[in-house]
């Protein structure tokens, strides 16, 4: 991203970049970089279109790769994690890095806009083996429920279904940008290559299957033309930095 910026600034293109950092854990989306918001937990608010937006949710300002590594290893200190049966250190939520990107070129009078979001997705877990109680266990049923809704998604969306149930969950309606025609997504999946995991890398597997066989469409570019109003992307190189910029990248462990 930033180095197309560095391209594009040769022609005349100045950009702006924003990011924020939350989970959602138990359902209640928490802010990772402002977490004394998280009291209540912040709302997911529609806008009348299919971006949703979390109210409240802080942003930062970032500039280089350093800068945004910070910024991350501030918000993973205030993530949600603990110890099961199966792993020391496991995480109890859903992680979501967003990345909006503001565009603007003066002398054409141009305008684009993108957001990119990586989702770190906690992995499916049988409890028979993640000897999750209490607390545990409600974090692993919520955990198991999203990415049950996730799947439910991309099988309506497979089946070109009238109703996409993107509401289900926080996890399918923050991401309903990315699993919409307004954008693009990617998975990539992470696996255990020992045996005593061979069931749950098979559902991961299964998981993966189901979902590459989801097609989103083309996606939507976002420009305008310096008024405030919106438009189709007028060159191709603006098109694709646009599409680009709406690539989320999530991954399930196995």
């Amino acid at each position: 991203v930033l180095q197309n910026i560095k391209e594009l600034g040769d022609e005349g293109w100045e950009y702006k970049l924003n990011a924020s950092y939350f989970e959602i854990y138990n359902e209640t989306v928490r802010d990772l970089l402002n977490p004394s918001d998280n009291t209540k937990g912040l709302a997911i608010r529609d806008n009348g279109t299919d971006q949703p937006y979390i109210e409240g949710l802080h942003s930062e300002v970032v500039s280089s790769v350093a800068c945004v590594l910070r910024l991350v290893t501030r918000a993973e200190s205030h993530r949600s994690v603990a110890g099961t049966d199966m792993n020391e250190r496991s995480s109890r939520s859903h992680s979501v890095f967003v990345l909006r990107v503001n565009g603007e070129h003066k002398d054409k009078n141009k305008s684009v806009k993108g957001v990119m979001y990586l989702c770190d997705l906690a992995g499916s877990e049988r409890l028979a083996k993640s000897g999750a109680e209490g607390d545990r266990l409600k974090e692993t049923q919520a955990i198991n429920k999203s990415l049950s809704s996730l799947a439910d998604v991309c099988g309506a969306l497979k089946t070109k279904s009238g109703h996409i149930p993107y509401r289900n969950s926080k996890l399918t309606h923050v991401l309903q940008p990315c699993l919409s025609g307004s954008g693009k997504a990617l998975m990539l999946v992470a696996l255990s290559p020992e045996e005593a995991s061979a069931s749950e890398t098979m559902c991961s597997l299964r998981f993966a299957q189901q979902v590459s066989q989801t097609e989103l469409g083309k996606a939507k570019a976002h420009s305008g033309d310096g008024t405030g109003s919106s438009g189709t992307a007028t060159t191709a190189n603006n098109t694709a930095q646009v599409t680009s910029l709406h690539n989320p990248r999530k991954r399930k462990h196995g």
